[in-house]
């Protein structure tokens, strides 16, 4: 019931975060729109989205609107998101410039005394150990004073005491904390913790029940009451303790992996499952030798698990545990220590597991569990667990320990509740319809459905006088509204459902679409763009070879010899075969794809990329003809018109492989877009055919007029066997070309664009952001879904064509080298894809790479459209964007602010907010910021100033050129009937 609850929950936040998403994205200037970055800000901070939300939580700053958080409440949050993503310098700074307020409050400065003086204690990198332990005792003390009645910080407090031996000052400070604290069972663990290892066996006993029936999920408990009975010798005991924490482990992992939370959290927590694993196994061996019980058998030293729950706990514990029934009566229920049956034994098969979990409870390093520091009171079969639970002795802390008591927010439920319990100045749900619509009406009427007079006001057959006269009409007592390059009320952009059409297992595993060159002409014919525009993904065979490219050019011994210190990014992964993504902590597939960034120079790639190869011969060279191969390599044929079903069917009959923790190194995203560096190797595409150039009129990638690295530009990546490019979606949807320079193969997955959005939830379904995140599809879970997948082998000279929306994941079967870029064919489908993403990044608050309003107006400065839908498209962004730019001028000039002319110049980018990252056109608003001038666009630039004194506002185009550029755009009449893509 709990996980169905959770489940709820977690649906709940999800439409929560989409509905606010969409308000802010159809009117981002409403009064409370400071109130909705701050919840969105706190709700994707507990979905582990922290890049957004702290971008969220830096917009909510700018407003001059009351909130139910203050400034430094909001600072405080944003600390924070630096404290769990291991940023411990920024939090650090963060947290101490709080302190240097001058009103902050106590209750907020106990709050960052607390974090800081846990981050002393975790942190190594903030000073040597006996200096941290220090300004930890200090910092948390100063807590304390600030905040008496702080159970957390006096529990941290002690778990510090403890960490240096201090025993005694531990004790009472877990005695305090739970006097101040409402039943934690973290104190109650790490009480159990000090009792053992004072070889006080029945005491510890007695505070880890405390602890497990307060939270029936505490892995940490669970685990220490099973080494406790483990250590007395009794195993049926132990055994179903260890069942227990394992499971929590489980559920608490998958918690985790959804959050992304600090990489130390996730690697003490599969040394811990490792660990207990080991034990289980080796008690199902020692119970299933063991003779049944007897009446003349040894006297136990502790009670058993059932006994023990059921007993009566000690005075202390009951008369706290009443106080806090009398003071929380709502909390009785979920938190009450004399519910529920204890956790079930085992039977004599061992084949039952505990009691289900009832809660999901995040949980990281923090909780404290048993070392060896009384090694005589612990059997020796513990060495194995307790040598991996040695190293998280009072090390860390678990994010919900981190959070403070009214600050910090972790869960959904604290969101909410915490919020709307503030929620003095601001009351959303108070608001009036009247109020409303008094104060939206002329937004929204042009933005809903219903608005047929203005939507029929500014259409794409007006010219530009008619569409300046039409602005004039516009109001300006309010900011212009959302400007949109999709239809005139078009609603906002949103993942579709996967067409309905059930798919059979062949359709399921469809043929890759491939074709075969024989020579030049074969490259150079229309057909050829034809076939690749009429598929999802298409793969050209033999293109080298016809072209006599000269793929040299790209191998690594190549590229060392012009330019070795090269900067090359570097990821590194764990090596795995192509059609599996295993979590090797809890032993199954999950869609979570981890790697790790770091830089290196392409030489030393090159030396890491040889000496890779030479260990594998090593490894080749005892083995049979027939065992030969890379590690992930398959021994199978590759056929044109099969691929697809040729490999998928190994999917389904292959065998369960044996997990493999090998990690590899990844070279990617090499820069070789200067000419001057890489000269020979540009030149040499040059040979290719029109549509699959760099640069190209037909490009529309190439009318940007700026780079746009790796998209009109050419990047490089080295790899090893296994190295993978996890699923995505080109940016902004556009096209993009692959050559495998070789020698080895790469194995490629793809789903057609129609599918996206079942992608898209599947990833919400496991946890992990469609945009952010890094992902590699469980195919099964595809299957599933009835989503089509296609499979396939690129070979050394094949060029791989990703149709525009195409989603793909890529992994190397050998060593090999690749080259790739993005094209944009003109065509009506390209653009219309390329516009929606454009719209959706908006949405989710996702940076467009392209500038698809500059690149519009470029396209219409530069080509001739003869495709009516195409033409329709673009001309719409036109006519959006220029009424946009003449609202925009006419409510600055309303305001008293003076628009000075800057122009642009010769390849200058485009310029996007400083502050939301969307795209700034025309209009540009300067602000000074930390000695730099930084551009706004006007929503963000009116939370900065609402009369917009103190702005600079600058224009790049004459109104004159833009009116000139709009009228000239037309349909150009070809003979015969226009062709639409």
């Amino acid at each position: 019931m709990y996980v169905r609850m959770r489940a709820f929950v977690y649906v709940t936040a999800c439409t929560a975060i989409k509905s606010f998403q969409e308000l802010l994205y159809l009117s981002p200037n409403f009064t409370c729109a400071n109130e909705v970055h701050l919840r969105l800000g706190l709700m994707l901070k507990h979905c582990g989205e922290f890049h957004v939300a702290q971008k969220h939580l830096q917009l909510a700053l700018l407003y001059t609107y009351p909130s139910t958080y203050s400034e430094l409440q909001v600072k405080f949050q944003i600390a924070h998101l630096y404290e769990v993503q291991n940023k411990h310098k920024a939090a650090k700074d963060g947290y101490e410039f709080l302190l240097n307020e001058k009103n902050i409050s106590l209750e907020l400065k106990a709050d960052v005394y607390r974090q800081l003086g846990w981050m002393y204690h975790c942190v190594e990198c903030l000073g040597e150990k006996k200096e941290r332990e220090a300004n930890a005792l200090n910092f948390l003390q100063k807590s304390i004073e600030a905040d008496p009645k702080s159970g957390q910080s006096l529990y941290l407090l002690g778990r510090c005491y403890a960490g240096i031996n201090k025993v005694h000052d531990a004790f009472l400070a877990y005695r305090n904390s739970v006097e101040k604290s409402e039943g934690n069972a973290d104190t109650w663990c790490s009480i159990g913790v000090l009792y053992q290892q004072q070889n006080q066996p029945t005491d510890a006993l007695q505070a880890y029940i405390c602890a497990v029936q307060l939270d029936k999920d505490h892995k940490a408990a669970w685990t220490n009451l099973g080494i406790l009975y483990e250590s007395c010798g009794q195993l049926r005991d132990a055994y179903a303790c260890y069942l227990n924490a394992t499971k929590q482990i489980s559920f608490q992992k998958s918690s985790l992996i959804r959050k992304k939370q600090a990489i130390r959290m996730k690697k003490d927590t599969i040394g811990l499952s490792k660990g207990l694993s080991q034990r289980i196994t080796f008690l199902e061996g020692q119970l299933s030798q063991a003779p049944l019980p007897s009446i003349t058998s040894k006297r136990r030293q502790l009670c058993s698990i059932e006994e023990a729950w059921n007993l009566p706990i000690s005075l202390e514990m009951n008369s706290r545990q009443q106080q806090t029934a009398q003071m929380l009566p709502r909390q009785v229920t979920k938190q009450s220590p004399v519910q529920g049956p204890p956790p079930p034994y085992p039977h004599s098969q061992l084949s039952q597991s505990p009691i289900p979990a009832k809660r999901i409870k995040e949980d990281g390093t923090g909780h404290q569990e048993v070392t060896q520091n009384n090694s005589q009171t612990s059997a020796q079969n513990l060495i194995n667990i307790s040598e991996s639970l040695n190293q998280r002795n009072f090390n860390a802390m678990p994010e919900s320990n981190k959070n403070s008591e009214q600050s910090v927010v972790d869960t959904f439920d604290e969101i909410s509740n915490d919020i709307y319990k503030q929620n003095e100045t601001i009351k959303l749900e108070r608001l009036s319809h009247d109020a409303l619509s008094n104060n939206e009406d002329s937004r929204y009427d042009y933005i809903g459905a219903d608005s047929a007079d203005l939507s029929t006001t500014f259409k794409i057959q007006m010219d530009s006088k008619q569409l300046m006269a039409a602005v004039k009409l516009l109001p300006i007592d309010e900011p212009p509204v959302h400007c949109t390059v999709l239809q005139v009320n078009a609603p906002p952009p949103s993942p579709p459902d996967c067409p309905p059409q059930k798919l059979t297992q062949d359709q399921l595993l469809p043929p890759t679409p491939s074709v075969h060159l024989e020579n030049k002409k074969n490259a150079f014919s229309p057909q050829l763009q034809e076939f690749c525009l009429k598929h999802p993904i298409a793969v050209v065979r033999g293109l080298a070879g016809a072209l006599k490219l000269d793929l040299g050019l790209f191998s690594t011994k190549t590229l060392v010899e012009a330019n070795p210190d090269h900067s090359v990014e570097v990821r590194t992964q764990v090596h795995q075969s192509p059609d599996e993504n295993w979590d090797t902590s809890q032993g199954k597939r999950v869609w979570a794809c981890i790697s790790h960034r770091s830089h290196t120079t392409i030489a030393k790639y090159a030396q890491y990329q040889a000496s890779s190869f030479q260990d594998s011969l090593k490894l080749i060279l005892p083995q049979d003809e027939s065992d030969k191969g890379f590690p992930g390599s398959q021994a199978m044929s590759d056929s044109d018109s099969k691929d697809s079903v040729s490999n998928s069917n190994i999917v389904l009959k292959r065998k369960k492989h044996k997990i493999n923790s090998k990690m590899l190194r990844f070279g990617t995203n090499v820069d070789l877009s200067d000419e001057k560096k890489w000269k020979p190797q540009l030149t040499e595409l040059q040979k290719l055919p029109a549509f699959a150039r760099v640069i190209s009129a037909a490009n529309m990638l190439s009318h940007v007029g700026h780079v746009i690295l790796g998209m009109n530009t050419v990047q490089l990546y080295m790899k090893v066997p296994g190295s993978r490019t996890p699923g995505h979606q080109e940016n902004n949807n556009f096209c993009s070309i692959n050559i495998n320079i070789g020698p080895g193969d790469c194995e490629w997955f793809a789903v057609p664009d129609a599918y996206w959005g079942g992608v898209h939830n599947l990833c919400e379904k496991n946890n992990i952001s469609y945009l952010h995140g890094s992902w590699w599809p469980v195919l099964e879970d595809l299957y599933k879904e009835n989503i089509p997948v296609y499979r396939f082998i690129q070979k050394p000279g094949d060029l791989v064509w990703v149709n525009a929306g195409c989603v793909h994941w890529v992994q190397s079967i050998g060593w090999c080298n690749n080259i790739a870029w993005n094209v944009g064919p003109l065509t009506a489908r390209q653009y219309s894809l390329a516009i929606e993403r454009y719209e959706w990044n908006k949405v989710q608050a996702f940076k467009s790479i392209v500038p698809m309003v500059h690149l519009s107006w470029n396209l219409a400065r530069n080509i001739k459209v003869s495709d009516t839908k195409l033409f329709e498209l673009i001309k719409m962004c036109l006519l959006q964007t220029l009424k946009n730019v003449l609202h925009i001028q006419e409510y600055v000039k309303s305001k008293g602010v003076e628009i000075r002319f800057n122009g642009r110049g010769k390849n200058e980018a485009s310029h996007y907010c400083g502050q939301c990252e969307v795209e700034v056109f025309n209009v540009l608003f300067i602000k000074e910021q930390e000695k730099r001038h930084v551009v706004h666009c006007l929503s963000c630039a009116l939370k900065l100033s609402p009369s917009l004194q103190g702005i600079v506002c600058l224009e790049e185009y004459r109104l004159s050129e833009l009116q000139r550029v709009y009228d000239s755009f037309t349909l150009h009449r070809t003979q015969g009937l226009a062709y639409t893509q």
